[in-house]
């Protein structure tokens, strides 16, 4: 199972960040609403992950974010159409 959070290998992340795996969209809304908190370095934009100052973020809101990562990477792939399975 791949990890729903880590700390930023790339240099780009900023020191005391999180980067937490996220699918796009959620990504996209996190950044509009509170750029102060959540931001995304050239390095991560192709990632499905966002990077979280951890020193602006309240632990109750972190707690809730990771649950969302959780349930992000541990979700079951949607089911294929009988056509794709065949290769058509």
């Amino acid at each position: 199972m791949e990890n729903s959070w880590r700390i930023p290998a790339n240099r780009s992340a900023e020191p005391n960040s999180l980067a937490v795996r996220v699918d796009f969209d959620d990504r996209a809304e996190l950044l509009a609403t509170n750029p102060d908190v959540y931001y995304v370095t050239d390095h991560y934009v192709g990632y499905s992950a966002v990077l979280v100052r951890l020193s602006c973020v309240n632990p109750d809101v972190l707690r809730d974010l990771l649950g969302m990562a959780y349930k992000f990477v541990t979700r079951k792939p949607a089911p294929r159409s009988p056509a794709r399975k065949r290769g058509k």
